[in-house]
């Protein structure tokens, strides 16, 4: 018998009318992951070699959304093009298998079932590999009744078949132990077994669940126990939401382990794919991270910050309601609070960006301080550069942006203005309340408000006659 990695045929052809949305179910997403890509992700760490996925309904969307995350083709594609059953979703996959050997493992996976773990894959192509009939697979059993194919034995205790919900009677009904959907079959069976297979059936549809009718005759089918909740299919947005809690419970659980403090578990949002985070990380309450953030040893993440993408280095400091999508944090820095990195920020070591401080495709070099409510955009800022509070890099004209360029040590005093592009100097300062035209030179000062002119008894005047005014109209 083949020791070779297992083949993998994960149904997702289904429409998911259940779902009410224009996008196809397996393409909806549970902690930041697409719910087909979950048990692609699950299957390769089990070890899977090919890896095939049955499409129907919108399939071109599914397979740009596998061929992104997995490399264009990695993921092969079967098409389904008509609604018959399972039985005959997995006949659509058998022409790219043909020339497979027949004692190659069959791995069946649905597409909607996120939560299934590779150990538990594992464990199944083993029960296969042991099996005389050739045929492994998982049952559960619900915590309420659900309209699952129920496992019928024999006297014997053999598994005999498996009964659908709409074909059962009352009493097989009553069974507890149910098909949970998730199968291993030696290749060669399998392509017997379909062919053999009949629509004489309450759905007049091709059922896999015969297959196990099929290994009777053979010795019996290995069924193994799962926990329901690792398999347990998506039908409609409730589902959705279930699953969605149990699997951020897991991750957050396998980060605290890993050595990282949440202050509120329940309301921390951290995404599947998100990772590496260090030791000693600390997560305030309602933090959300997302997309492929990680962190480095010792960062602290405050209450209410979003992090898309991020990548944040070691013992740095982002401080409450702080938004960051797409950017690079160096090691030290202080972040926030209440700052905005839009995609294309870098932050070197030891930066300091304060309150109400926005950045955009934006550079802040080792030490450089932007403090209090500035914009930043399309910028490059100097090590130990100071951007003073109100100041903005004027980057769009209403039709193209440009480049700001601030070198090391310049000093950009309050509500300035940079009209780009344009070159601040090293060394150079900025007058507070400058609007900045021309290029500054190294060591300069640039200056354009106007000379300050003070009025001796102006205000005494002014008071005088509105008092005098106020008076002559009769108010009190």
């Amino acid at each position: 018998m083949s020791r070779q990695a297992p083949l993998v045929f994960i149904m997702a052809a289904g429409l998911g009318t259940r779902m009410k949305s224009d996008t196809p179910k397996v393409l909806h997403r549970v902690a930041g992951r697409p719910l087909l890509h979950w048990v692609v992700t699950a299957a390769r760490a089990a070890g899977a070699g090919r890896v095939v996925a049955i499409l129907g309904h919108k399939a071109e969307v599914v397979k740009t959304a596998l061929d992104a995350d997995f490399g264009k083709g990695s993921v092969e594609i079967a098409i389904q093009p008509e609604q018959r059953g399972t039985g005959h979703a997995v006949q659509c996959a058998l022409p790219a298998v043909q020339n497979e050997p027949d004692d190659r493992i069959v791995l069946i996976l649905t597409g909607d079932a996120p939560l299934l773990a590779s150990e538990r894959i594992a464990e199944l192509t083993a029960a296969c590999e042991a099996s005389a009939a050739g045929l492994a697979l998982l049952s559960t059993i619900p915590p309420r009744p659900m309209p699952y194919g129920r496992l019928v034995r024999d006297p014997g205790g053999t598994l005999e078949r498996i009964v659908e919900h709409s074909d059962a009677t009352e009493e097989q009904k009553r069974i507890a132990d149910t098909n949970a959907g998730f199968y291993a079959i030696r290749l060669g069976h399998l392509r017997k077994d379909l062919a053999a297979l009949r629509a004489d059936n309450a759905k007049g549809e091709l059922y896999l669940t015969d297959l196990v009718a099929h290994a009777h005759k053979r010795g019996g089918a290995t069924s193994i126990d799962a926990p329901f909740t690792e398999v347990a299919g998506i039908n409609d947005r409730t589902d959705l939401a279930g699953v969605e809690v149990e699997a951020r419970r897991r991750i957050n659980e396998a980060w605290m382990r890993a050595g990282v403090t949440m202050v509120d578990p329940a309301s921390t949002y951290i995404d599947a794919d998100v990772g590496p985070l260090g030791k000693d990380t600390w997560l305030g309450p309602n933090v959300a991270l997302r997309g492929k953030t990680s962190l480095g040893a010792g960062v602290r993440v405050d209450l209410g910050c979003v992090l898309t993408d991020v990548q944040v280095a070691e013992n740095t400091n982002i401080k409450p309601y702080s938004i960051l999508t797409e950017t690079a944090v160096g090691p030290r820095a202080q972040v926030g609070p209440f700052s905005h990195c839009r995609p294309g920020s870098r932050l070197d070591e030891d930066v300091h960006l304060g309150n109400f401080v926005e950045t955009k495709k934006t550079h802040l070099m080792a030490g450089s301080k932007a403090n209090h409510l500035a914009y930043l955009g399309d910028a490059s800022v100097g090590s130990k550069a100071n951007i003073g509070a109100g100041t903005i890099t004027c980057n769009y004209d209403g039709v193209g942006k440009y480049k700001t360029t601030i070198e090391a040590g310049a000093f950009i005093g309050s509500d300035s203005q940079l009209v780009a592009p344009i070159t601040i100097g090293r060394d150079a300062y900025v007058g507070s309340g400058t609007t900045v035209t021309k290029d500054v030179p190294r060591g300069a000062l640039a200056i354009t408000r106007v000379k300050q002119v003070n009025v001796e008894g102006w205000a005494d005047r002014f008071r005088e006659a509105n008092a005098k005014r106020k008076k002559g109209e009769g108010e009190p």
